[in-house]
């Protein structure tokens, strides 16, 4: 009913409703919670105490959400990733913000909390690890070790490495980690534990691994549950207190449960708010790092020097920064809405699948591997085409193309649009025989939009070619009819003695 707002209309770079009239969205989270809804645009105001002036911008207008998204407190969700829709993205490219921005949660008691849209000065101890954009979509750390009470866990530092290696994402609730990480981590956390008695979770759905017996002051649990520590691959620690891997058990008075699971098979390295609690994360995109500090977030300002939140800069700022190249190409100017110039006709898709398996082990199930891409993709068998590959020690790196249904010559932008969408969300689902996999470097190949001396030079091969066509068979008639009208050659029989005839000169 907002007289500003406009709907994002379909386009070549969104997903369509199925009148193909409207941009759509749907995001799940680990935790199998779920928002989606469609694409609109409208002012957006960052609250009464921000100086950040308001800014139009795309956000998602919910019709539907699931799981914890439906019974938190919280009434939706924003989306900080790197990414065109991101609404950090859409400010750096207005150049409102600098490329960075802050979160710190509040702990499993007190509420509150802060986040800073721009750059802050970094506390002196904030601890920092590399964050690479080239690696994934997401926020990813390097971690290499995990502790627990200051022992290190029996583990390959290729364990947190795995698919698209160790993420940090604040929209997850809890943490998960590879299934061999997992086990040290909860056999080294119930070996620290054994005064506590072991129960059964809240919920008979889940197999929570829970202990009571430990009270309810939480600035007392560190003395029932262990210290844990992640190292990065710098040597930089971050220490974790208990409230930063547990969570209440509802129904139990003083105990609590893991708030770390098994990512299932994924080899992913999942990090989710709890992770986090009490800690000043930064989110330095322009220098490509992650940086965390141990504070109360309730008195973040306080705590930050007693300085107030950093100004905006100035919205004609030319601000150039490292993320250039990652401009976003759908962020508003003007006038609202992301009309495509025209339907733009998708020749075929490609993208690039690597492998961690021999391509010699890997030939012989090429033919396996295309029917999954396939089934992954909702596509046709037939339209998935191995264009070439490569090998690299044990590793296999292979380049895909879609092509278009049937005998069609191009697909649709809805079509396009959707088998993108599907690489991007792709996740470990391939038989463990594959190996782990990533995808990457998806693109479309649009049909070349022909000149006009092309199209003129195309009409004039037409017209000879039908000339040419015309001709033979005119010529080829002719001879026919002419040969029909000689008296025919006489039939003898192999065993009869035939005159011999004379060749006749050419003339």
């Amino acid at each position: 009913m907002s007289s500003t707002y406009q709907p994002v209309k379909c386009n070549i770079d969104c997903t369509c409703d199925n009148e193909r009239e409207q941009c759509i969205y749907e995001r799940q989270y680990a935790e199998m919670s779920s928002s989606s809804g469609v694409l609109g645009e409208d002012i957006v105001s960052f609250g009464n105490q921000s100086e950040l002036a308001p800014q139009r911008a795309v956000f998602g207008c919910e019709n539907r959400e699931t799981g914890d998204l439906y019974s938190q407190h919280a009434d939706g969700i924003m989306g900080l990733g790197r990414g065109d829709l991101s609404i950090v993205d859409q400010l750096v490219e207005k150049h409102v913000i600098s490329d960075s921005f802050s979160l710190c949660y509040g702990g499993m008691d007190f509420g509150g909390g802060a986040m800073v849209l721009g750059g802050i000065k970094p506390p002196e101890d904030m601890v920092f690890t590399n964050s690479d954009p080239v690696r994934s979509p997401y926020y990813n750390i390097e971690l290499k070790e995990m502790h627990v009470a200051g022992k290190a866990l029996n583990l390959n530092p290729r364990v947190f490495d795995g698919n698209h290696g160790t993420v940090l994402d604040s929209g997850t609730t809890y943490a998960y980690l590879p299934e061999a990480a997992f086990a040290a981590f909860k056999n080294a956390v119930m070996k620290a534990v054994h005064s506590l008695k072991q129960i059964e979770g809240p919920d008979p759905n889940y197999k929570d691994i829970c202990f009571s017996g430990a009270g309810s002051d939480i600035s007392q649990l560190s003395k029932a549950f262990p210290p844990v520590d992640m190292v990065f691959t710098n040597g930089k620690k971050l220490s974790l207190s208990p409230e930063n891997y547990l969570f209440r058990h509802s129904k139990v008075r003083g105990a609590y449960c893991l708030g770390i699971f098994q990512n299932g098979k994924d080899a992913t390295t999942l990090l989710g708010g709890i992770i986090v609690r009490n800690t000043l994360v930064t989110y330095d995109r322009e220098h490509e790092t992650i940086g965390f500090w141990k504070t109360n977030c309730s008195e973040l300002w306080g705590r930050l020097n007693s300085s107030p939140p950093p100004p905006a800069l100035p919205s004609g700022l030319d601000n150039t920064n490292s993320t250039g190249s990652m401009a976003p190409t759908l962020v508003p100017s003007g006038s609202p809405g992301y009309n495509a110039p025209g339907e733009i006709k998708v020749g075929f898709i490609t993208f690039y699948m690597s492998l961690s398996v021999n391509y010699s082990d890997l030939k012989p199930r090429i033919t396996e591997l295309t029917h999954l891409i396939a089934q992954e993709l909702d596509v046709n068998i037939s339209q998935v085409h191995l264009m070439n590959f490569s090998t690299k020690g044990n590793d296999s790196l292979v380049k895909w193309a879609i092509f278009p249904a049937g005998s069609a010559n191009y697909m649709s932008n809805a079509a396009a649009t959707e088998i993108i969408h599907r690489l991007a969300e792709t996740r470990d689902r391939l038989p463990d025989t594959f190996g782990s996999y990533r995808i990457f470097e998806w693109g479309i190949e649009h049909l070349p939009k022909r000149t006009g001396w092309q199209q003129s030079y195309l009409i004039v091969v037409i017209v000879f070619s039908v000339v040419l066509i015309l001709g033979l068979s005119a010529f080829l008639g002719l001879l026919i009819w002419r040969r029909r009208q000689e008296s025919p050659l006489p039939y003898e029989r192999v065993e009869t003695v035939v005159r011999e005839q004379e060749l006749q000169p050419l003339t």
